[in-house]
């Protein structure tokens, strides 16, 4: 066989081999097999690296809240922080994918008017299952927390529903002892006299302050002068019949001591009063549940720090009225201001301050100053939510609804985020809830 008739069989040979089209499909699924696998093996090592930094997020925060409350009361020192933040990390973080964990602790303390801290550095690997095929055998992680105290005050506000359906499914008789219990909790985060605030504001359809704010020069009495007096006759024609009435407002003395909505659109935002200007002021009503009886509204208890006195507040509460939600918001809201009618303690600027309202409610709104019409008065609401956010005030909401009523769409909208609206919908629920919330309080302290 001669090497040229070899050679005329190789090149056809060659020929068919390159214009053959049978296997291609094959070999090109096998060749892009393998990108496809490995992007969705990273997809997963990924997942588990970042469940592992989540939880480690979540046990530093914590972790560094520990310390400085514990460094703060002096349980601890400072050349025991390290010891401590692994003690106490090591027993919050339980990730079984998470290797070669690592927890470091900076303390800085506080200096003039900068604030301590206590920064806390975290890290840890995962063994990859699919990525080490392209040579990464290992996915590292890392993450911080950062606590600041000492320079951080907190004011709250605890706005609570004591309508008539509060008596009903033991809600009231829930409400008091979860309410005391966040005093407590919120009056452990205070390491002196003024890091803590805290006021009660009980409202049903209208809210208490009580007579002896008869002289306030921030009241209105317009309606009230127009609503509570005697109509005398002093004019009388020759056929025996009075033809003119003179109107005499009862004295003040007789005002019970309530408030009802201000004038719009005062209603909705934290306006200090003035008489230059009478539709900011306050207007006095006589609400049928302001009387003297055991079932009257509870007076506002303004911004303090005298734990058993705000808890003895809560504990005098009694269920009666309508809802409202919307003037206790107003309300709460005043006691952190500035101005008349609380004049909320002056803010040092040497501080941070961190205000927030806690807002608990049993139903749906049901009458305010100006309408009867829930839609109505939750409108108003909203306006009154999203000024105070804006001003920079956390709202925690809460609504109570054992009676299988709508969920509050007003009630959602006025949370800060949706973690801040909670649903009970069983009263021995509530404990859980203001427990969670003193937690929310806390990690107001933790910046990230």
């Amino acid at each position: 066989m001669s090497g040229a008739y070899v050679f005329r069989r190789f090149r056809a040979a060659a020929g068919r081999f390159i214009g053959a089209r049978e296997g291609n499909i094959a070999v090109i699924f096998a060749l892009s097999a393998i990108p496809i696998i490995s992007f969705v093996g990273a997809a997963i090592d990924y997942t588990r690296a970042n469940a592992a930094r989540s939880s480690m997020q979540a046990a530093l925060d914590s972790t560094a809240l520990m310390l400085s409350k514990d460094l703060t009361s002096g349980t601890i020192n400072s050349s025991q922080i390290t010891a401590k933040a692994t003690a106490y990390f090591n027993a919050l973080y339980n990730n079984k994918d998470a290797l070669d964990v690592s927890v470091t602790a900076t303390y800085t303390p506080p200096s003039g008017s900068t604030a301590a801290t206590i920064k806390l550095d975290g890290s840890g690997k995962i063994v990859t299952d699919f990525m080490r095929v392209a040579g990464f055998p290992n996915m590292n992680f890392n993450t911080s927390s950062t606590t600041t105290w000492g320079n951080v005050r907190m004011r709250v506000a605890m706005v609570l529903d004591v309508t008539g359906s509060m008596a009903q499914d033991g809600k009231m008789d829930a409400m008091k002892p979860a309410a005391k219990a966040l005093v407590d909790q919120l009056s452990g985060m205070a390491a002196t006299a003024g890091d803590i605030y805290i006021s009660i504001v009980p409202f049903a359809k209208d809210v208490m302050m009580g007579s002896s704010y008869k002289n306030a020069t921030w009241i209105d009495w317009t309606d009230w002068d127009n609503s509570n007096g005697t109509n005398t006759c002093t004019g009388w024609n020759s056929w025996g019949s009075c033809n003119k009435w003179t109107w005499t407002p009862a004295s003040h003395n007789t005002w019970t001591g309530c408030f009802t909505d201000r004038t719009q659109d005062y209603d909705t935002k934290n306006t200090a009063p003035t008489t230059a200007n009478t539709a900011t002021l306050f207007p006095a009503s006589q609400y049928s549940y302001c009387d003297t009886n055991g079932a009257q509204i509870k007076p506002i208890m303004p911004l303090s720090y005298d734990w058993a006195a705000l808890k003895a507040r809560i504990d005098s509460l009694v269920p009666t009225g309508n809802t409202n939600q919307g003037i206790g918001l107003a309300w709460g809201w005043m006691t952190l201001t500035q101005s008349d009618p609380f004049n909320a303690p002056a803010k040092d600027a040497n501080y941070v301050y961190k205000d927030a309202i806690v807002l608990l409610s049993d139903g749906l709104n049901t009458q305010n100053r100006w309408y009867n019409n829930a839609n109505q008065i939750d409108a108003r609401q909203r306006i009154l939510c999203d000024n105070a956010k804006a001003a920079g005030i956390t709202i925690y909401s809460i609504q109570v609804n054992t009676g299988g009523d709508p969920t509050s769409a007003v009630l959602q909208y006025c949370a800060s985020n949706t973690s801040s609206f909670y649903l009970v919908t069983s009263a021995s629920q509530t404990a859980s809830v203001f427990n969670q919330i003193g937690t929310q309080l806390s990690k107001l302290r933790v910046s990230k």
